[in-house]
């Protein structure tokens, strides 16, 4: 199984699409899609409504699309070819209580990719791409902590001037290849090309490492 990892800075820099679009140019891998969403408080995990509750049972849930109207997120990855789509939804601070379930619901799948910065806590994802919109100044913590881990970088065209984040520096990724987009099109030829070439280095390395363990005559 390997597994992709979609990042990004902020909201509304296109992580979904991203997520969507590359299952939709890949569907050979047979994807299972997963949204991570930490709220915070006065917000309840069980169904992202507004409450006033803090009982140990809404710090975190999961549940399983089964729309494919593509209305909601995880819909839309369903609509793009996703073979399962899984919504986790926690307690800002709190994706450590949801892991165990989620990687129980994860057993058997063929190949997976997370829209999360923070699941990155959790796992070692075989890529880890992050959407990167210069207009947008919101830079999330998490976004920031990660940064170095990136695998490449998915960057919005359109953008005179200097980033409208400028106390972040980029550094962290200044050796990594960088992959310029402009919405609507979040998902070019060449992220398609990198992706793939990153899952069959995965996919040989595991192979080799199958083949260690084998006994040897």
């Amino acid at each position: 199984m390997a597994i992709v990892v979609i990042g990004g800075h902020s909201r509304s820099v296109g992580k979904t699409s991203v997520v969507a679009e590359l299952i939709s140019a890949l569907p050979e891998y047979d994807w299972t899609a997963v949204k991570i969403t930490q709220y915070g408080h006065g917000v309840c995990s069980a169904n992202g409504e507004a409450c006033d509750c803090a009982t140990a049972d809404h710090s975190w849930a999961i549940s399983e699309e089964r729309n494919r109207s593509g209305e909601s997120d995880t819909s839309r990855f369903l609509l793009a070819g996703a073979s399962r789509a899984l919504w986790v939804r926690t307690e800002q601070g709190r994706l450590a209580e949801a892991m165990p379930a989620l990687r129980e619901r994860l057993h058997g799948a063929r190949n997976v990719v997370v829209e999360s910065n923070s699941v990155l806590r959790f796992l070692r994802p075989d890529l880890y791409l992050t959407v990167l919109d210069p207009a947008t100044e919101d830079f999330k913590n998490s976004a920031q902590e990660f940064l170095d881990r990136a695998s490449a970088v998915i960057l919005h065209n359109g953008t005179a001037g200097e980033a409208a984040w400028q106390k972040v520096s980029l550094k962290p990724v200044a050796e990594r290849p960088v992959f310029r987009i402009t919405p609507p099109e979040y998902v070019t030829a060449p992220i398609v090309e990198f992706v793939r070439r990153a899952l069959e280095s995965a996919k040989a390395d595991l192979g080799r490492q199958t083949s260690d363990l084998r006994p040897q005559t």
